[in-house]
């Protein structure tokens, strides 16, 4: 079973992503992994892509599309796999295609979690994290037993400043743009799966599944 996963910041990704992994013993395939991976290693595209990573811009398409086709012949993707974090855009989807169908193979289904803006700018504010230890809270949903103050060593909690409300309305705002036409080309190909991302992890979990079969 091959998978794509999209879904706004704050939308739980990553969660469900380890659920999946578990449930269908599919490997995840994230870029940002790969790319790291692949410079730590030293082959041709990893120091390719080291050059624009120390410049502090994008790796280029084609790095980036000849890292996955690597990864994508590895034997543990000879099951399926779930990519993450790519395509990005509908010509890095194109030749994903391309590619996937000279290997004889093809995306299954492109599972896109949904939620609401409100919600996910209240998911991602109210996120805060000790200074002292690095423990995570959540204002409503996992807040400390003391204002501000770590259960787990006294330290004092802030809020990280990619999580205030307007840092987090224009990464919302910059990923519509750019996911709307991917969602368009795959809902085209009859291979979207919305899905409702609303509601505990079990259930969000559980709709997912249902879908995928």
């Amino acid at each position: 079973m091959n998978i794509i996963l999209l879904g706004p910041p704050g939308a739980g990704k990553g969660t469900q992503a380890k659920m999946l992994i578990e449930r269908y013993g599919i490997p995840q395939i994230s870029t940002g992994d790969m790319l790291r991976a692949a410079v730590k290693a030293g082959t041709q595209l990893g120091l390719e892509a080291k050059k624009y990573m120390d410049k502090g811009e994008l790796v280029p398409d084609e790095v980036v599309i000849g890292l996955v086709k690597e990864r994508l012949q590895e034997p543990d993707c000879a099951k399926g796999f779930m990519l993450d974090g790519f395509p990005r855009t509908v010509a890095q989807a194109e030749v994903l295609d391309k590619e996937l169908e000279a290997m004889g193979k093809a995306i299954d289904h492109v599972i896109c979690i949904e939620v609401p803006n409100e919600e996910l700018i209240a998911r991602l504010t109210g996120r805060r994290t000790c200074k002292e230890c690095g423990a995570g809270y959540h204002l409503k949903f996992d807040p400390p037993k003391v204002d501000n103050v770590c259960d787990k060593c006294g330290g004092e909690l802030y809020q990280r400043d990619d999580d205030n409300e307007e840092t987090v309305k224009a990464r919302l705002k910059v990923y519509q743009e750019q996911t709307f036409p991917l969602i368009e080309y795959y809902d085209k190909q009859g291979k979207l799966r919305r899905i409702d991302g609303v509601g505990e992890i079990k259930t969000i979990f559980e709709r997912i599944t249902k879908v995928l079969g």
